[in-house]
Parts: structure tokens; C-alpha cells; sequence
């Protein structure tokens, strides 16, 4: 058996954040619920949205809730999957613009 910092028995007591910081913790939960509704984007695509970026800042605990979310949500594991490839392309494109950056300094450097 191996330990792993990461614990999915944490996902289950997110709520409890509440505990130290009640004022805090709830005007949060009030914030994050509402982001979550339908408005504009459905609550469906939200899902989608949220799955994405869980990979994108690799939250354990959001992947599996929002993966969880996205099957309440009727999204195929094809989609899932679409999204997740789109969220990888942006965190390369990030990385690999920075190039620039990089090869300016190293042509003043070499100058």
C-alpha cells in the first residue's frame, strides 16, 4: 500500500472550510455555487469548463469532482477527453510563447 498526499476522502469535507473561517467560507460557497448555475453558458458547459481547467492547475480533487459532474451532465467521455486536449494546448501554448522571451534575451546576450 502506498501514501499519496492526495486523499479522496478530503473531496467529501471540502464544505468543511466553513470550520475555521465560517464568514469566509460561506460567502465563498455562495460565490462558487452561483458561478455554477445556468446563465449564459448552461451548467453543462460550465462542467466542461471546470474539467478542463482542473487539469490545466492539476487539482486531484477537482478532476474527479468535476469528471463526476460531467457524467450527471450527459458528457461523453469523448468530449471529456476533447476538453482536456484543449486545456493541454493551452498550458503548452504558454509555455512555448515564453520562448520568445527567452530567444530575445539570448540574442542580447549574444550580441
Amino acid at each position: 500500500m502506498s501514501n499519496s498526499y492526495y486523499d479522496k476522502s478530503h473531496l467529501a469535507k471540502f464544505g468543511n472550510i466553513t470550520d475555521l473561517q465560517e464568514k469566509l467560507g460561506t460567502k465563498f460557497f455562495d460565490y462558487y455555487n452561483a458561478v455554477f448555475e445556468g446563465g449564459e453558458l448552461s451548467a453543462r458547459e460550465k462542467a466542461l469548463i471546470a474539467l478542463a481547467v482542473a487539469h490545466t492547475v492539476q487539482c486531484p480533487y477537482c478532476i474527479d469532482a468535476y469528471t463526476e459532474t460531467s457524467v450527471k451532465h450527459g458528457i461523453s467521455e469523448p468530449e471529456m477527453m476533447e476538453a482536456v486536449h484543449v486545456a493541454c494546448a493551452i498550458r503548452g501554448g504558454a509555455s512555448l510563447v515564453h520562448g520568445v522571451q527567452m530567444m530575445e534575451q539570448a540574442k542580447k546576450l549574444s550580441m
